[in-house]
């Protein structure tokens, strides 16, 4: 059973302390764990917030977000 599957679990939110959920967050986010912890840290567990913190963290240019966000 995944963890977003489980009772009691907040499919929604990144239990960072949990070894497997970190790996799996990990890898559906397309970062390292130590990437993970540290957006956590900056925003928070809620996965949309550190997905957007993530991108925003990679993206260098206002050019780079926008061609992110379908813009030219």
């Amino acid at each position: 059973m995944s963890t977003s599957q489980q009772p009691g679990v907040d499919p929604d939110r990144i239990a960072i302390d949990d070894p497997q959920a970190r790996a799996q967050w990990a890898r559906k986010l397309d970062t390292s764990e130590d990437e993970l912890r540290a957006a956590v840290r900056a925003v928070g567990d809620r996965a949309a917030d550190v997905e957007m913190h993530l991108k925003g963290v990679r993206s260098t240019t206002n050019a780079d977000r926008m061609q992110e966000l379908g813009g030219a």
